[in-house]
């Protein structure tokens, strides 16, 4: 596969950037997208329309489907070795779609001083803590700050550690007079104020103790044996202690502050890991905006942490995340109604339409281009852009815009189709190296499983969805080879018709079974008796001779008898 080609039918990897800096900044994709019940066409036409699109912005354009491919599809996506479209269910905004994350972070054995020191430099609240594999364990804030370092603990002793001696001596502005940086640190620590005997009752070889300018505690303290002697207001450590600390492996620091203060900086010394808060909530990137405001207005913390599958931090939004519009970009292909096309289009900002259907009821808040031709297929429209822009599409992509116009014109015998058809059809026959007639009979064939696709599912899976003079009507097709099918199955289909049509809310649901050699459709149609009288569908199947496409043959004739009701 050509480089080109493997980066236009792999978008996936295409889907997101990171840019490191303050924020954690995403490329806004737009998603080209086609109607709820995906034909050849509407897939064919938005493949094409994001290689025309990425050719000047790469990567940009996400080709989607927001339902499932039917047979015919699936076969011309394996015949030219294409992955299909990206799916997306909703293009209702989620997490992924805000702009940029908070990406500070600390790991979880930082001192909780230099996690307060993170939060001043970076103005926030809050700084997520993480393991060694990136992993979220919870938040460190300062509300969280404030109740372990503020709230008495009268019971608990003064502890330290883990933490280096390097690590140590920096926090305490001190000096280094035995001992290594790398050298661990983790015990109790005692401020030696009382009569020595008893510190020294209360000390273990793993603990610490501060002292000040008092040689013979500080000779007694290393002799039993503990870590490290902090030496505070800045007092001379002597020949002796030096020996004698070099003597017992005891670690000398010698800090210019008193003896409160030194306590203090230990307590801040503690991990970040040890204050954690782990109610913080946790969102995905595909969780809704909705949700997501929800969760991080109703938090304590006014913030949420979002992680990806493994559970690893992406990033943090707060309030101030959610103050601008987010919105993802869509374009609209092969249809131009609300009820065709996907869930929270509403919400979504509709940059562009093209399409080859009736004008529907699409409208937007501000301009956009929209591209209406009456033409036998949207792949038509698509092809006829890159002839004009004299580059051609890649193999891949040629085949399946061959394959979108061969499948909506029936292989170009649908009275729809028109000369521009017959031309896009021709340029692409070169670029693909295949006749398309033999390729566009294999390929309605292979859309023609009649016998193996459950009921319910052959009468809903190409359907159109129209609001007709206070009606809401739902027309279904299904191609045929002949009229077998319809007549061995008319009495189970007229049944299923009625089930459909209840389940979906609409006054009348339709299927044209059209065959194709035969050049004509039966009609089968569900709803109230006396509408069905009307319009004089009550024997059914309805035979329609050279009814062929629903939208030019069948809904302007069905249109006007459902308007004279």
């Amino acid at each position: 596969m050509e480089k080109d080609e493997e980066f236009y039918n792999s978008p996936l990897p295409y889907l997101r950037r990171i840019i490191k800096g303050r924020g954690h900044h995403r490329m806004k994709n737009v998603y080209i997208i086609g109607h709820r019940q995906p034909d050849t066409d509407s897939v064919a036409s938005v493949i094409g329309y994001a290689e025309f699109r990425n050719l000047r912005e790469r990567g940009l354009y996400i080709p989607a489907v927001c339902g499932p491919l039917n047979s015919e599809t699936q076969y011309a996506l394996q015949h030219f070795g294409l992955e299909p479209p990206f799916f997306i269910e909703s293009v209702e905004p989620c997490v992924g779609d805000i702009p940029s994350f908070y990406i500070q972070r600390a790991p979880a054995d930082m001192p909780t001083i230099d996690v307060a020191g993170m939060m001043d430099e970076y103005e926030v609240r809050n700084i997520p803590i993480v393991d060694g594999n990136e992993r979220l364990l919870g938040i460190v804030s300062e509300h969280g700050l404030a109740k372990a370092y503020v709230t008495p603990k009268l019971e608990a002793p003064l502890t330290i550690g883990p933490i280096t001696l390097g690590t140590l001596s920096r926090i305490l502005d001190a000096t280094i007079s035995t001992g290594g940086q790398g050298t661990p640190v983790r015990g109790r620590v005692c401020i030696v104020i009382d009569a020595l005997h008893v510190a020294l009752s209360r000390l273990s070889p793993a603990d610490v103790a501060v002292v000040g300018d008092n040689e013979p505690s500080q000779l007694a303290l290393i002799s039993a044996g503990i870590a490290v002697l902090v030496i505070a207001e800045g007092a001379l450590v002597g020949e002796r202690v030096l020996e004698s600390a070099a003597r017992r492996g005891t670690a000398i620091l010698s800090t210019p502050l008193d003896a409160f203060s030194v306590g203090r900086m230990m307590h801040l010394s503690l991990p970040a890991g040890s204050v954690v808060a782990t109610d913080v909530p946790v969102l995905r990137l595909e969780d809704p905006l909705s949700y997501a405001k929800k969760m991080v207005t109703d938090s304590k913390y006014r913030t949420a942490c979002v992680v990806d599958k493994e559970g690893k931090l992406i990033g943090m939004i707060s309030r101030n995340s959610l103050v601008d519009d987010v919105q993802k970009q869509v374009i609209l292909l092969d249809h131009n109604e609300y009820a065709q096309a996907v869930e929270g289009v509403e919400t979504a900002e509709i940059l562009e339409l093209i399409d080859h259907h009736r004008l529907g009821a699409i409208t937007t808040l501000k301009p956009v281009r929209f591209q209406n031709e009456p033409v036998g297929s949207t792949s038509t429209i698509i092809t006829k852009k890159f002839m004009d822009s004299m580059r051609d599409p890649s193999r891949g992509t040629a085949g399946m815009l061959l394959a979108g116009i061969l499948s909506d014109t029936l292989v170009l015998k649908m009275s729809t189709t028109t000369p521009d058809d017959v031309s896009a059809v021709q340029y692409l026959e070169k670029i693909t190296g295949l006749n398309a007639y033999e390729f566009g009979t294999d390929l309605i064939q292979h859309g023609m499983d009649l016998e193996h696709t459950p009921l319910p599912q052959l009468l809903s899976q190409d359907v159109k969805r129209y609001s007709l003079f206070g009606r809401e009507v739902i027309i279904a097709q299904v191609m045929t080879a002949s009229r077998e099918y319809a007549e061995r199955n008319g009495e189970k289909i007229q049944g299923e018709l009625e089930n459909l049509r209840r389940g979906n809310g609409v006054d009348l649901y339709l299927v044209l079974f059209t065959e194709i050699i035969a050049n004509r459709s039966d009609l089968f149609a569900a709803g109230e008796n006396a509408t069905l009288r009307s319009l004089e569908y009550t024997r059914q199947p309805v035979v329609l001779p050279g009814v062929m496409s629903r939208k030019k043959d069948f809904l302007p004739v069905f249109g006007g008898k459902l308007r004279d009701l």
